[in-house]
């Protein structure tokens, strides 16, 4: 990237996009591919090279930290074998049937690069695939496993990559080292994400000061990946574990440090995700102009036969995937039943391609060992742009529209809330009963009035669950009265955040305190809106 001002530019302009996308219900990552290929060919804008030296150790590690702490643990360990089958499995299948499809349909790219091409492409992208799956509504289970399978594919893609790298550029190949480097990158990855994850967890259940706490947990990712890497391990592998301790034992820490904590990382993860989708659209212009000596017949036909290949593989993957080990196993089929024949379909389709796979193609080697060019590759670069942009436009285009014509099972909202409701009232009479046995010291009395604040609080938290299942509506505004309830409450605490303001504006009322006083209002309303979720 040429200045401060072309990132600023990238950053602003990534962001005003996916602002777009979100106030109009689009695919983000798709609205943002498109701009990017528009605004590439706009006369005076910067020259946007992608470093993989920037993207896979300073952009990966922050992205798979925020969705390893939003992923479920349990709900990750229930499926540990759908999902291993698609991180592992899948990619590994991928890499070795793209590449010996390349080299059956381009006879001039030899098998070791056309294995790199599919070390590349194998992985399906963590931010698109989970982005579109929660914004079209799939069930929890489905999410779960794509989830799940982009936390670990990377890893995997990366280490096979290494692989077939090293076999390219004159290296050698033994299926004993392809094994020891896979070994390697995933035990040792696990192993250092172990070893670090506890002290992390125990340093920040002990920080109290917002400021440095928010600072250390923007440092926690990058410290875990490059603590594998400096071990030859997989860093990905180290900072999903890390990223799902810490996100499972989240509770831990202060609630304000908490609130902030997760309002940093929502920040961080919207401006990564914006700016690196633009930044796919952005290296059109890089890929084209190294692009030499083929005609555009060759390159669409090679483009559609290799696109066509890349989707139907994991078709070809996911049902056996689904269905064997029911099949094989009646303690699966006991446990599992039948997955219904939408599954297997959705998982299939939920493949897009993203920014791993151009971060990882653009460091494919210049020359091989004895200084010879590396064999087509510029070829391998376009044809891993375009399918990149493909499966973002074919699949991503078309993922929202097959989920709601597929008509797929939601969660019932009256058994959730009914869950939810009875998780709250069993928290609150424990919490009663604690206040029962405080107050019965003469040290903890408080007046009758405080007292009554205290038990109307924790009434109104156990009441409120059942209150949306069952409200009344408003005759005349349909409106429920916890919902009415809830916009009174906010209207009020408008009123008096602009009661400080005028006292401020009279000086009566410094900008310290009315900071502090508007805070506290914020975390009342911050309290009503959480429940309220």
């Amino acid at each position: 990237m040429s200045s401060p001002s072309a990132l600023l530019l990238l950053v602003a302009g990534s962001a005003a996009v996916a602002g777009v996308a979100r106030r109009y219900r689009l695919s983000a990552p798709l609205l943002l591919v498109l701009a990017g290929l528009g605004a590439a060919y706009l006369p005076g804008l910067p020259d946007y090279s992608l470093d993989p030296e920037i993207v896979l150790p300073l952009v990966l590690p922050p992205l798979l930290y925020t969705a390893a702490q939003d992923a479920s643990y349990r709900s990750l360990r229930r499926n540990v074998r759908p999902v291993a089958l698609l991180s592992i499995g899948y990619v590994l299948f991928c890499t070795l049937t793209m590449g010996l499809v390349a080299h059956a349909l381009i006879p001039s790219l030899p098998l070791p690069a056309a294995f790199v091409l599919g070390a590349v492409i194998a992985p399906p992208d963590a931010v698109a695939a989970t982005a579109i799956a929660r914004r079209v509504g799939l069930p929890s289970q489905l999410v779960s496993i794509l989830q799940g399978e982009s936390l670990v594919n990377d890893a995997t893609a990366i280490t096979a990559y290494r692989v077939a790298v090293a076999a390219a550029v004159g290296e050698g190949f033994s299926f004993g080292s392809a094994l020891g480097e896979f070994l390697l990158a995933a035990l040792g990855g696990t192993a250092v994400g172990l070893a670090v994850m506890w002290p992390l967890q125990w340093l920040r259940s002990r920080l109290r000061d917002p400021l440095l706490l928010n600072t250390f947990s923007l440092l926690v990712p990058f410290a875990a990946y490059a603590a594998a890497e400096a071990f030859d391990a997989s860093g990905v592998i180290a900072v999903v574990v890390v990223g799902l301790y810490l996100g499972h034992y989240a509770n831990c820490v202060d609630f304000e440090l908490r609130l902030q904590e997760e309002a940093v990382w929502k920040m961080v993860a919207f401006v990564l995700e914006s700016a690196v989708f633009a930044l796919i659209g952005l290296q059109l212009p890089v890929v084209v102009r190294q692009l030499k000596g083929y005609t555009a017949g060759q390159l669409t036909v090679w483009v559609a036969v290799l696109l066509v290949a890349l989707i139907g593989l994991r078709f070809v993957w996911s049902w056996p995937a689904t269905y064997l080990p029911s099949l094989l196993s009646r303690r699966v089929r006991e446990r599992e039943g039948r997955p219904p024949w939408t599954r297997p379909f959705i998982v299939s389709w939920a493949g897009m391609r993203g920014v791993v796979s151009l971060a990882v193609a653009f460091s494919i080697p210049v020359t091989t060992h004895d200084g010879s060019p590396f064999p087509d590759r510029d070829l391998l670069l376009f044809l891993v742009f375009a399918l990149v942009i493909g499966t973002l436009l074919v699949q991503g285009l078309t993922l929202p529209g097959l989920v709601r014509r597929l008509r797929l099972p939601r969660p019932d909202p009256q058994a959730e809330t009914l869950r939810e409701a009875q998780a709250q009232y069993e928290a609150s009479a424990q919490a009663e009963a604690r206040l029962d046995a405080l107050l019965e010291d003469p040290r903890n009395r408080l007046p009758e009035a405080l007292e009554a604040r205290l038990r109307r609080l924790l009434d109104r938290r156990r009441n409120s669950v059942w209150e949306r299942m069952g409200a009344p509506v408003h005759e005349s505004t349909g409106e429920s009265v916890d919902s009415a309830y809830r916009r009174l409450t906010r209207e009020t605490l408008a009123a008096e955040r602009q009661a400080l303001v005028a006292l401020r504006a009279e000086d009566r009322l410094d900008d310290e305190m009315l900071r502090r006083l508007v805070r506290r209002l914020d975390f009342e309303e911050a309290l009503m809106v959480h429940t309220e979720e």
